[in-house]
């Protein structure tokens, strides 16, 4: 990129999506993104570094794994990043960038910390009305409209697809008739799933036009063809068996970029990449050398043919939802092994969110399901991980590979629990008790 005007950057991101949108062949009509992915490019195998709102998003906005940065938890819980200059604000501002945010931050319960030169939006709400002055949305399209005298990055994070959704509106968008809705994989095809999979769909609707009302600005403002555009999610879906689990409905996600660099044409790529990628590729187009704590890998040489790949493996984690449930998982094209540290013989129900969708599977006696503690996944015969191979024989060389793998990465980013230590809380934090079973019982506060 030597030579070129160093690009605007925009991350737009959304909760609780995974990959349920059009471009993914989704029965989820969302044509603005579309057209974003015809544009640039999608990538057909992105995941998160954690199924968890505050740990994915201090990750895709540092190009570091959750516990490298040291997000454990979730922001509005009282976790938070341990050094912000780690985020990707403080690097682009000492080249130049000036640096806004708009909505959705999640790396600190005080968004004012974290660094941005502006902040034009910190309402963690869904405002469906665009006229709403604390609207992201809004808040993006006038400070698009201004005059630029350097390049900006705008992390634009949308409250959207997180629950509560909005009532599915079946007379005027057909898909969202809960009556020919399918329930996302692998849960179960009953009405109470349908019905929430109805709602998720007016849901993403609400965000596919949000997106488009950006991709207009940018257009309108002549500022689309030196614009790198990333549109992503957080993690799975806000259901249960998806976000907060380390099986890939828990850190699939979708991921388009479109801009300069080669992010053009319509093109689909399968090599498996992380969020994680994304800071290092802003790095990359900018001209900006990566810092050394930056553990992500730029985009760009696999989009522009100069490699195959760029991981063999992706790995991800999780510690902290609403309760304490330490897990690892190495993820290769082939298989996947997940660990959890936490000796328990029991699901961790705070870790699922309230649905009518949880309820179903509490009146079908999911509590007393098998919890493993160490999974091994063949994710060509069983791509939605229900078949746990670990104790067969002729998978121990696959499961020595995975484990040596996993245990390697741990030892290489001084993950605490290959110390058989608890990760740190800090003071102030609160959590729930993982014998419970709702995210909304008492809560302790960790003094």
């Amino acid at each position: 990129m030597a030579g070129a005007s160093p690009p605007n950057i925009i991350f737009m991101h959304s909760h609780n999506t995974g990959r349920f949108i059009q471009p993914y062949g989704h029965a989820v009509p969302t044509p603005n993104m579309q057209r974003l992915a015809e544009e640039g490019v999608l990538f057909r195998q992105a995941f998160c570094t954690a199924p968890t709102c505050s740990p994915s998003r201090a990750s895709f906005l540092s190009g570091m794994y959750p516990h490298c940065c040291g997000m454990y938890g979730l922001g509005h819980r009282g976790f938070k990043m341990t050094d912000f200059r780690h985020h990707v604000v403080h690097t682009l501002a000492q080249h130049d960038y000036h640096t806004a945010l708009a909505g959705v931050e999640h790396t600190s319960p005080d968004p004012t910390e974290v660094g941005y030169a502006e902040l034009l939006s910190t309402d963690d709400t869904n405002y469906p009305e665009l006229s709403d002055t604390r609207h992201p949305v809004r808040a993006t399209v006038d400070f698009l409209a201004q005059d630029h005298d350097k390049p900006f990055f705008i992390s634009l994070g949308l409250n959207v697809t997180h629950r509560p959704f909005p009532a599915p509106d079946p007379a005027n968008h057909p898909a969202e008739d809960a009556r020919y809705c399918t329930p996302p994989p692998p849960l179960p095809d009953v009405p109470e799933i349908r019905e929430d999979m109805a709602a998720f769909k007016a849901s993403a609707r609400q965000m596919d036009d949000s997106y488009g009302i950006v991709m207009d600005a940018l257009d309108a403002n002549g500022l689309a063809g030196n614009t790198l555009v990333c549109c992503f999610t957080d993690h799975g879906l806000q259901f249960p068996r998806h976000m907060s689990n380390l099986e890939d409905p828990g850190i699939a996600v979708f991921l388009i970029v479109r801009g300069p660099g080669g992010f053009d044409g319509g093109q689909t790529i399968d090599e498996m990449v992380s969020l994680m990628d994304l800071v290092p590729t802003a790095y990359d187009l900018a001209g900006i050398p990566a810092p050394s704590f930056v553990e992500g890998s730029s985009l760009r040489p696999l989009v522009n043919g100069e490699c195959d790949s760029i991981h063999e493996a992706i790995f991800a984690e999780s510690n902290y939802h609403a309760a304490y449930e330490p897990m690892r998982c190495v993820r290769t094209r082939r298989h996947k092994l997940i660990r959890r540290y936490d000796n328990r013989d029991r699901l961790n129900l705070p870790n699922v969110d309230d649905t009518n969708s949880k309820q179903f599977l509490l009146d079908q006696g999911w509590r007393n399901q098998a919890h493993e503690q160490e999974l091994l996944y063949d994710l060509v015969f069983d791509p939605y991980e229900t078949n746990n191979l670990i104790d067969l024989p002729m998978m121990d060389d696959v499961t020595d590979d995975l484990r040596l793998r996993l245990e390697t990465w741990m030892h290489e980013t001084d993950d605490p629990l290959l110390k058989g230590d608890q990760v740190p809380v800090p003071a102030g934090a609160v959590t729930n008790d993982p014998d419970g079973e709702s995210p909304n019982e008492p809560v302790v506060l960790i003094s």
